[in-house]
């Protein structure tokens, strides 16, 4: 059984309280730009999801635990309700969130993401990095030779080799690989029914199959307030392929939906 923890978490900025969420593999870092963005209005709660960047590990990983997470985080921070923003897997822990708890999301951004089940898209990564041998990694030009042997781009080696940490002269994994691996169905997995009558945007990259029509009955049956975007000529990372855009949707949604 697993018990929620507090989430390592920054906090940017004052106002009312807006979390962001990243995706697998990511970290609090990767919407910062959007939380800078908003601190000048907002208090802008980054947050690392369980198993990732400098949040704690565990066995278990599915969005139930994320949600209850979130909601201790927040308890921690004295904060009753917030308007959530996720990309991917973050959109999915929004999503889990609101629908777990609705009075406490004023607010949700699920960022090219739908609550359904997905195929294992991202399988051959976990794969990918399980085969690097970090015992002959001296650096990262090293550790990024052996992940090139199975992903061709660069910038998506980039992303991942962030989770690298060096300790005592060694490297070392700071997302946990075992229980992504191992729980990785879980977190591919469709979020929980129910209903949550606060307003959520959608954000879809036009280049993206995330987030699809064949999706509608699955959103409309959890969500009764939804607004739609799609950012043309962007992918399934659209908040760093056109961030002036994305960051524009995202603030004016939660302006629009704000409480001052």
């Amino acid at each position: 059984m697993s018990t929620a923890q507090i989430l390592n978490y920054e906090v940017l900025g004052s106002g009312e309280p807006v979390v962001l969420l990243h995706g697998l593999f990511g970290d609090l870092d990767n919407l910062k730009g959007l939380g800078r963005d908003l601190s000048a209005d907002f208090q802008v709660i980054l947050v690392d999801a369980r198993n990732h960047g400098d949040s704690f590990h565990s066995d278990h990983m599915n969005y139930a635990d994320m949600a209850a997470d979130l909601a201790a985080t927040l308890d921690a921070l004295n904060i009753e309700s917030a308007h959530i923003v996720g990309h991917s897997m973050g959109g999915k822990i929004a999503m889990e969130f609101a629908l777990t708890y609705p009075k406490r999301a004023r607010s949700v951004i699920a960022a090219d993401i739908s609550p359904v089940a997905y195929d294992p898209k991202h399988r051959h990564i976990l794969d990918a990095l399980k085969a690097i041998d970090l015992s002959t990694v001296s650096n990262r030009a090293d550790a990024d030779k052996q992940l090139a042997q199975h992903i061709d781009t660069r910038g998506v080696r980039q992303f991942l080799l962030k989770n690298l940490s060096r300790e005592d002269g060694h490297y070392t994994w700071r997302i946990n690989l075992d229980t992504l691996n191992s729980c990785y169905e879980e977190i591919s997995g469709a979020v929980r029914q129910g209903s949550y009558d606060g307003p959520i945007l959608f954000i879809k990259g036009g280049d993206s199959d995330y987030l699809a029509t064949a999706h509608t009955d699955e959103i409309k049956g959890r969500f009764n307030n939804v607004e739609v975007k799609i950012i043309e000529g962007t992918g399934h990372w659209l908040h760093a392929e056109k961030p002036r855009i994305f960051n524009r949707l995202a603030r004016a949604f939660i302006e629009n939906h704000s409480r001052t």
